[in-house]
């Protein structure tokens, strides 16, 4: 009796984008952690034919720090046992608002706690994971994905669900005891494709959208960024795939996404 067939096992990526508060940045002594996320979009997509399976899109209702996470600071001293400590907020500033067009009356009124979001996020995730072995669990796709990985960290954090996430993403356990979810860079990606061009002199999404002949509309905004960045991995994925000259499975999906805003900034 010939021995059952084995199906394969579908290969599924999440691309993720963050408009935040602010960047990090070493000269201003701002972490991830103290800096606000404002929108996330999540795309699932499967890697054999670049199809998305679905998307997730939040805005996150303003929030504040939580002392237990971030860079050790002084804790205020309290006049007596009944004073509370104020909480404070995290950082918005205008220049990076007015970068991604949005506003904290935005936040406010289309926005949710950011426990819900994180909560929204990870059952999206479980949703759109097919049952696969362990080698094979999604991983996070992006442009410049570190900088998001901070926040997707400080997204799970937040909410308490960091062990949970590990038990549907891949990931491993970095040299001080904290797992980190595993990234792809579409950025990586397009140096292992474009560098050998001369005229390849930079790697942001814009450009490699326009050397691929990939529309990138109302961009900064999360889920536009997502979009193209798929797109991106699908068309370098493809010219991987190539064999003497030849494309195979020409037919991968290229997405396109409505504009969710009326006034956006490039």
């Amino acid at each position: 009796m010939a021995a059952p067939s084995q199906e394969t096992p579908i290969l599924v990526a999440f691309t993720l984008d963050f408009e935040t508060g602010d960047i990090p940045s070493k000269s201003k002594g701002t972490t991830a952690a103290q800096i606000a996320i404002t929108q996330i979009a999540l795309h699932a997509t499967r890697l054999d034919n670049f199809e998305r399976l679905g998307s997730y899109v939040s805005y996150v209702k303003p929030y504040n720090q939580k002392s237990s996470l971030g860079p050790a600071k002084k804790r205020k001293v309290l006049k007596s046992k009944f004073e509370e400590e104020e909480p404070e907020s995290m950082i918005y500033t205008k220049e990076a608002l007015e970068y991604s067009a949005i506003t904290m009356d935005m936040l406010e009124q289309y926005g949710k706690p950011i426990e819900v979001v994180a909560q929204e996020a990870l059952q999206f995730i479980i949703d759109n994971t097919p049952k696969c072995p362990k080698n094979m669990k999604p991983f996070l796709l992006g442009q410049n994905i570190d900088f998001d990985k901070g926040f997707f960290i400080q997204l799970m954090e937040y909410a308490g669900l960091m062990n949970e996430v590990q038990k549907h993403l891949r990931g491993q356990v970095d040299f001080y005891g904290n797992w980190q979810p595993l990234v792809q860079d579409t950025i990586i990606l397009g140096q292992l494709a474009l560098c050998h061009l001369p005229n390849i002199n930079s790697y942001k999404l814009e450009i490699m959208c326009e050397h691929l002949g990939i529309e990138l509309d109302d961009a900064h905004d999360a889920d536009a960024d997502v979009t193209a960045t798929t797109n991106v991995a699908a068309v370098l994925t493809q010219r991987m795939r190539s064999v003497g000259g030849s494309m195979e499975g020409d037919s991968l999906a290229i997405a396109t996404t409505e504009k969710s805003r009326k006034h956006f900034k490039i």
